[in-house]
């Protein structure tokens, strides 16, 4: 098969090159090493120009057979939960940096063990757990805590992806966080309210030891998806105009940017990102954070499915061994639809048809795919770009079995199957 001509990528990026879907079982997500290093090469590259330490974001990308390369490009990477931050820790053992919206006790009390930084997601739930927090500080002085804001500051246009729009649990807003703050004030044994005259600026009170903040050392952020650079500009702009004075606080030391940077695209102003942080760190005396997810793992991986029957009802179908559901819920959920190797939109070529799942569910539709020749079982199709966040949702709903695991390198043409399952793999998940 001749090598995929894909729109949007950097011609020197490689991308699969002399790949050939013939090789791996399907359905099969299959990620290329060389690609994959291509985007780990710039992500380290701006660590360097702009001193901020890059995390991997295992929510989108927790492929650990390739954890070599992330260990040695990245500074470590960031965990949603315990599971996760035990990965970290296991395959990259660098920096594990965790956030939740909420924690129960028992799983702080293993995040404390596995973790470098802790972020909560407000000042009461940081209240609640200070205690252990701080006795976990005493025995390891390098452990950090953060709390994460909410900059009320949208850039995007998907509201299931919008962790700034309205009524959002995830941060802490400005006002949220005056007002907790302020009623302490009638609580015996805390520091004194927040002074109603400053108009709710924080006080030194509330970071010495008793104090509500005592203890907190860096603020979090996260509100952007597949976004740029002056997208980021513009949501530090208002987060400055909210939280500049805590910014500027001496005991606070860090600031993490979070996700949703589309840094390894061809269209992303690399050294504007740079300038930025510059500003930031310099500004306010912070270490920078950045922690993507799909800026690593964008462009270097596929799902090879193959066509298991063709029908017609008032239009030409077919059925794939994949499940949009099952498999690829963003097509869904976004939604969106991916490209495939080689087809193009509905009437472009001279075959169209709707693609469509292996589950029950009526809705389990692909899309709708135009192609130069008419579709057979046995036939292999290419979905693009299916590494990041498609790879970690998938579920094995109607019993379907899960894609097999594969590494292609298009600097060797080497390919090998990581993992393949099974009936264990769907039984062991619910009793």
């Amino acid at each position: 098969m001749p090598d995929p001509s894909i729109p949007g990528l950097a011609p020197d990026r490689p991308y699969f090159r002399g790949f050939d879907p013939s090789s791996v079982p399907t359905p099969c997500f299959v990620v290329d090493r060389a690609a994959l290093q291509y985007n780990l090469d710039i992500l380290s590259g701006i660590s360097r120009d702009s001193s901020a330490d890059i995390l991997l974001a295992l929510k989108a990308f927790s492929m650990f057979a390739t954890f070599d390369q992330v260990r040695s490009s990245l500074s470590g990477t960031c965990a949603s939960g315990v599971h996760e931050a035990r990965l970290g820790r296991e395959f990259v053992d660098k920096q594990v940096h965790s956030f939740a919206p909420a924690y129960n006790h028992q799983d702080l009390l293993q995040l404390l063990e596995l973790s470098d930084h802790i972020v909560f997601n407000t000042p009461g739930q940081w209240a609640r757990y200070s205690p252990a927090c701080l006795e976990a500080h005493h025995i390891n002085p390098s452990l950090r805590f953060g709390l994460r804001i909410n900059p009320e500051h949208s850039e995007g246009t998907t509201p299931l992806y919008d962790p700034a729009g309205p009524f959002s649990r995830l941060g802490t807003s400005r006002q949220a966080f005056t007002r907790y703050l302020e009623t302490l004030g009638d609580s015996p044994g805390t520091a004194s309210p927040v002074d109603s005259a400053s108009s709710g600026l924080v006080t030194d009170s509330w970071f010495r030891p008793g104090g509500i903040l005592h203890g907190i050392s860096g603020l979090h952020m996260h509100s952007l998806c597949e976004q740029d650079s002056f997208a980021l500009e513009r949501t530090v702009h208002a987060l400055e105009e909210a939280w500049a004075d805590v910014l500027a606080r001496p005991e606070i030391t860090w600031l993490n940017l979070g996700g949703g940077h589309h840094i390894t695209k061809p269209y992303y102003d690399r050294s504007h990102l740079t300038a930025l942080i510059h500003r930031l760190s310099s500004a306010y005396n912070l270490k920078i954070y950045l922690e993507p997810g799909e800026a690593i793992a964008i462009h270097t991986g596929i799902l090879v499915t193959q066509v298991l029957d063709t029908l017609w009802n008032g239009m030409d179908l077919a059925i794939l061994d994949t499940s949009a559901t099952a498999h690829m819920p963003d097509t869904l959920e976004m939604p969106y639809r991916p490209d495939i190797w080689g087809a193009g939109l509905p009437g472009d070529e001279a075959h169209t048809y709707r693609l469509g799942g292996q589950t029950c569910l009526a809705g389990d539709i692909l899309g709708d795919y135009s192609f130069p020749r008419p579709l057979n079982p046995g036939d292999r199709l290419v979905f693009d770009d299916m590494a990041h966040y498609t790879m970690v949702k998938t579920t094995t709903f109607n019993g379907i079995g899960l894609p097999s695991l594969a590494l292609y390198d298009s600097r060797t043409g080497a390919v090998e199957v990581v993992k393949s399952f099974g009936y264990t793999d769907f039984k062991s998940r619910l009793s």
